[in-house]
């Protein structure tokens, strides 16, 4: 099996009476296997292991997600997490749900605020590691408004794993070490996370160091006992509060923020790419509505007989993802705040009349955003910066139900800023830090109250019976949609196996430039992509972030990214 995940660790047919949560052993298997009940495919083999026990518990998806998520809050404190927010996509007989656990910005804050008295961007450390950056965390509210509607299991039991990973601890793995020396003045931060993390060297802490986070625990077992409310009464004044103190300029958190923040539900964005149907999340998500248009983009192309291993392929999908991407700039904000023109970005005529843009023997030399039907006049391109500490995991239960859920704390460790035993976000550095762009508004400003965009992408794709097929998503910042389209492509036209659609190469254009992976396929196409136009190609060390379950014959095949199989062991 696996070793990223513990992926598919058989659930019997039977779920009930199993036994209690363990913490699964030092090092994984090596290699997916099949389940016929339930499955959990997450980033780290503890979140996987609470999952399924949650499962085995005869708890639902929704359940086994939630304890996943709070897992994850203890083991992958770079990634996820409590202090930050998330999407939810639900699949079940009354149909697609989505969530929207995003997190918001102040209602005092301001389209001025990541800019000086000049207009200026501000520097990068007062931007994203500080209060400024910090939204009102969401992932509790979506997990309470899910389980209302959802979950079957007591609210409690879902954090039994979490609790315990956080009280007794857990072991330090390759990928949490690799992080802290990484991201030195952003884990280390504060005294009370560099306690947890770090040695009195100042050296995070070894591989296979037992690590407990007490303060955590407590506030766990404070929302287990209380609800939301533990979060979002009791705790409002001391959490606003705190990152007030850390917020040098524009309008600071009040408690009345947190108070007063409310999980979504939001309509979910589903297209037809070939016989299948693609659901994803909405605004204020760009990913659903991306990995859509992408994939309209290319229904018209024969991607089966050109295979992975064609440059034409590849070409192709870079040319898809320019244009999905300048749709993206334009029009994709926080739908409560701006006009957002969704069903139109989707529209098969419109995808139809985009798809027509490209042209299989060479790159566009510029690529503009469209005119969709319903699009908003006046409004210009902004920006965001390319971070990535996210993670997503996918869980179907034994009834058939099933759950997308990408969470996030924006960077790795988020603000670095560090309140009752879990990190911050820095989830309003994804608004645009520019307002206004000649004259025009930027959609994706800053206002009070509102939902920064993200490009996290959890998804489901039925086939033509309705039937679930693929429970997928990813993290990586705005490299996730493209990564989800990629990896759906090789499951429904390459017919790969989950584990190796996910393994496909990250291709990846940025403005002029394009990035891809250190020796894949992609790699040795380099000169030959730069001669069809793609200007500059440029390539770094494999990188990638997704987790899927696949419906096979035999059951739910579980995968997780194979890039990072060897960082997820503590021995």
């Amino acid at each position: 099996m696996h070793r990223q995940t513990l992926i598919g660790l058989a659930l019997t047919a039977t779920l009930a009476g199993c036994a209690p949560y363990e913490a699964p052993l030092a090092s994984a298997p090596d290699t997916t296997e099949t389940t016929q009940a339930g499955a959990v495919s997450a980033a780290d083999p503890r979140a996987t292991a609470a999952g399924e026990a949650i499962l085995a518990k005869g708890g639902s998806a929704t359940d086994a997600a939630i304890a996943v998520m709070l897992a994850l809050t203890v083991v992958e404190p770079q990634s996820s997490g409590i202090g930050g927010g998330g999407f939810l996509v639900h699949a079940g007989e009354d149909g697609v749900t989505t969530f929207d656990g995003r997190e918001t910005a102040p209602a005092a804050a301001t389209p001025q605020r990541f800019l000086d008295e000049n207009g200026e961007r501000l520097p990068r450390e007062m931007r994203v590691l500080s209060g400024l950056s910090v939204g009102v965390p969401g992932n509790i509210a979506l997990a309470a408004k899910a389980h209302a509607k959802y979950g079957k299991l007591e609210w409690a039991e879902l954090f039994e794993p979490a609790i315990a990973l956080a009280r007794d601890g857990f072991l330090m793995n390759r990928r949490l070490h690799a992080s802290l020396a990484d991201n030195r003045g952003r884990a280390d931060k504060t005294e009370a996370a560099s306690a947890i993390f770090f040695g009195a060297d100042g050296e995070p802490l070894p591989v296979g160091s037992t690590v407990r986070v007490p303060a955590l625990a407590d506030t766990l077992e404070a929302i287990a006992l209380k609800g939301p409310q533990a979060m979002y009464e009791d705790s409002a004044a001391d959490l606003a509060a705190y990152v007030a103190g850390e917020t040098p300029q524009d309008g600071k958190m009040a408690a009345s923020d947190v108070v007063g923040y409310r999980a979504k539900l939001r309509d979910p964005v589903c297209a037809r790419y070939r016989v299948y149907k693609v659901c994803g999340m909405g605004p204020p998500s760009s990913g659903g509505v991306a990995v859509a248009q992408m994939l309209g983009q290319l229904e018209r192309f024969d991607l089966a007989e050109l295979g992975p291993e064609s440059l034409t392929f590849w070409h192709l999908f870079l040319e898809s993802q320019r244009l999905a991407y300048a749709d993206r700039e334009l029009y994709i904000g926080d739908s409560d705040f701006v006009e957002v023109p969704v069903a139109g970005l989707v529209d098969p005529a419109y995808l139809a009349k985009r798809s027509a843009l490209i042209d299989p023997a060479k790159a566009l030399e510029t690529v503009e955003a469209g005119t969709p039907p319903g699009a908003p006049m006046a409004r210009a391109d902004g920006d965001e910066p390319p971070e990535n500490g996210t993670t997503h995991f996918s869980v179907v239960d034994a009834e058939g139900n099933a759950v997308s859920y990408t969470s996030t704390v924006e960077g790795a460790f988020g603000s670095g800023l560090h309140f009752g035993g879990y990190y911050l976000n820095n989830e309003l550095t994804d608004f645009s830090a520019t307002p206004v762009i000649d004259g025009k508004p930027v959609a994706n400003r800053v206002e009070g109250g509102k939902r920064p965009r993200s490009s996290m992408a959890p998804t489901i794709v039925f086939d033509a019976d309705g039937e679930i097929v693929l429970v997928i998503g990813a993290a990586g910042g705005p490299t996730i949609p493209v990564q989800v389209a990629r990896s759906i492509i090789g499951v429904l036209d390459f017919g790969m196996t989950a584990e190796e659609a996910l393994g496909l190469p990250l291709l990846m254009a940025f403005g002029s430039t394009v990035v891809t992976e250190e020796g894949g396929v992609v790699d040795r196409m380099k000169d030959q992509l730069e001669a069809l136009g793609h200007h500059t190609v440029r390539t770094f060390p494999p990188r990638g972030k997704a987790n899927a379950l696949r419906r096979t014959d035999d059951g739910w095949e579980a995968a997780g990214d194979p890039r990072v199989a060897d960082l997820l062991v503590y021995e």
